[in-house]
């Protein structure tokens, strides 16, 4: 097993160690509210630094805003412990080029007919590539513009302190607020390991689950879907299938209704002229790649 398969099983397994020693401390009553606190706020951070971050704004182009603030975005993306700045972005860039189709890393639907082939083809999308391929794009080819930033060289060399940040922070927060070394400890365990295997499994989700179940409201060459009940904790990365039509689309919520917490963030940085160049999907072109009703259902579980 390569060395970058080895340190995704760890990413993996040891967040979900320390979920359940949290929920072995909250039957003790051992979590506080400044845990949950702790938890909330490091996971805000690293889901819009991914979503907003990673995705929107590295990997599409979806907007454009000072270098600074680009870095930044980078940096709290890489608190999410999803790999590094520049492999992810040739990973996802690697899946619109292949969505759903042999050269996808993570699509639900290559492995066959049937039932089973559709329960393996879930784990492999969910956290099952992570394990056998991993980020196996190549970034030259996929994300040379990164490549050639020596910012975000940076930090993506510097992943493994950054994660290490992201868990000294809850720690120190929680000594700092709680006044303990029991206080810091919980903080590091929520704020930490729960703060990112809650988040993990969120975008895994994104990738399993909006491929599979939910709705699609657009015609695409692709099986996305969107799971309204996902949107909130994926800071509206569950508008999938809007997404998969319109990818460079800074908003990913395009209906009144469909609340998109990165794409809120995203309209009140152009607002306090933090962003431009903001990509919006005019109404008429929209229409033209709604699907008519009645051809809103994603094909059964291992049909394809």
């Amino acid at each position: 097993m390569s060395g970058q398969r080895i340190g995704n099983l760890f990413g993996v397994t040891v967040p979900l160690a320390g979920v359940l020693a949290a929920l072995a401390l909250t039957w003790g009553s051992v979590i506080t509210v400044l845990d949950v606190a702790i938890l909330a706020c490091m996971y805000v951070v690293s889901a819009l630094g991914t979503s907003v971050g990673f995705h929107r704004l590295l990997t599409h182009r979806s907007f454009e805003t000072y270098r600074p603030l680009k870095y930044a975005f980078a940096v709290m993306g890489t608190l999410s412990v999803q790999g590094s700045v520049i492999k992810w972005v040739a990973s996802h860039r690697k899946h619109h080029a292949h969505a759903d189709e042999e050269g996808d890393p993570h699509s639900p639907h290559l492995e066959g007919e049937g039932f089973l082939a559709g329960l393996r083809g879930l784990w492999h999308a969910h956290v099952g590539w992570l394990l056998s391929s991993g980020h196996n794009a190549d970034p030259r080819r996929y994300a040379r513009d990164l490549l050639e930033d020596r910012g975000m060289r940076m930090i993506g060399s510097a992943f493994p302190l950054i994660v290490l940040a992201g868990l000294a922070v809850p720690f120190g927060a929680g000594y700092l607020i709680g006044g303990t070394l029991r206080a810091g400890l919980t903080g590091l365990l929520c704020g930490g390991l729960v703060r990112i295997f809650l988040w993990h499994h969120v975008t895994f989700s994104v990738n399993s689950l909006c491929h599979t179940f939910g709705r699609r409201q657009f015609d695409t060459e692709d099986r996305s879907t969107n799971l309204s009940w996902l949107a909130i904790p994926s800071m509206g990365e569950a508008w999938h299938n809007n997404h998969h039509a319109f990818p460079r689309s800074a908003r990913h919520g395009l209906r009144w209704w469909q609340v998109d917490p990165s794409g809120l963030l995203i309209r009140g940085l152009a607002k306090l002229g933090m962003a431009w160049n903001v990509i919006e999907i005019p109404a008429a072109r929209q229409h033209e790649r709604a699907l008519p009703a009645g051809h809103h259902r994603p094909r059964p579980l291992g049909q394809t």
